[in-house]
């Protein structure tokens, strides 16, 4: 059995153009596959990899194991070595390949050694306490701050102002662009239409979304809004942000919006 030290934190690797990085996460983080949590424990290793999103590993002994079967399907990890994967069977069905882990991880990426990871989308449901979290892992090192804003936001699309207010909630989370979220009542509703597109955030929450049409030209899903957005961001509820990149101009205090050095684009969305 491998020994865990409840005050490791924090590891690094780094070659020229590569880092890992893992944390044991203080936080209760379960995984669920129907009705069963297959991996429930409050050791977690978070794992940040350079370009890659987060990742929670299960320490070996906090999962279900009689309910893992071993795969023949492998992978090979330049950085971390041969990945053997793993069959969930919960009974009802076999969830194929839906986990990995590595037996004999190279030496820059030892901290994986003991450790399993899921495959996210092939679980029914992941969990950090008793809060629901989607698309990936949460990395530890971002953070999201939703802050109040008297500046002066202008949406301009196919040449109209649909949308133009002082009152924004000005999101702001590390290495991206700020968004702009604003009140229903600076939004000109005539020209947005709803979408059945829906996406989740595992930051904000679960967000729907709505296209432009202007003279005749429809802009696809370039408003979002969270009607329940996680609590860590409860100022951005029921309010309404545009895709700075897809729209003709987002003025901000009379000054066009530009991507700045440092900061990038979110990853890109992804579809229910």
């Amino acid at each position: 059995m491998v020994h865990r030290d409840p005050q490791w934190s924090l590891r690094d690797n780094e070659s020229s153009d590569w880092q890992i990085r893992g944390e044991i996460s203080p936080r209760w983080i379960r995984v669920k596959f129907g009705d069963t949590y297959v991996g429930n424990s409050m050791r977690v290793l978070v794992v940040t990899e350079t370009g890659k999103l987060p990742v929670y590993y299960f320490p070996l002994e906090d999962v279900r194991s009689e309910l893992l079967i071993r795969s023949i399907h492998t992978e090979v990890d330049p950085h971390k070595g041969e990945a053997q994967y793993w069959h969930v069977d919960i009974g009802d069905r076999i969830i194929e390949n839906a986990a990995w882990s590595y037996a004999s991880p190279i030496a820059e990426s030892t901290l994986l050694d003991g450790y399993i990871s899921f495959v996210w989308r092939k679980a029914d449901a992941w969990y950090e306490e008793e809060e629901e979290v989607f698309v990936h892992a949460r990395d530890p090192y971002t953070r999201v701050d939703a802050i109040p804003s008297s500046r002066h936001i202008k949406i301009i699309v196919g040449g109209k102002v649909v949308a133009e207010s002082r009152n924004a909630v000005v999101l702001f989370e590390i290495g991206l662009t700020p968004r702009y979220y604003l009140p229903p009542t600076d939004i000109r509703f005539e020209y947005l239409i709803p979408s059945d597109t829906v996406t989740r955030c595992p930051y904000k929450g679960i967000a729907s979304y709505h296209s432009v049409v202007v003279a005749g030209k429809r802009y696809d899903d370039v408003v979002w809004s969270y009607a329940k957005p996680l609590p860590e961001v409860h100022e951005i509820a029921e309010r309404y942000s545009f895709y700075n990149e897809q729209v003709d101009a987002v003025y901000i205090d009379g000054e066009r919006w530009e991507l700045q050095s440092g900061d990038r684009l979110p990853y890109k969305k992804i579809k229910d």
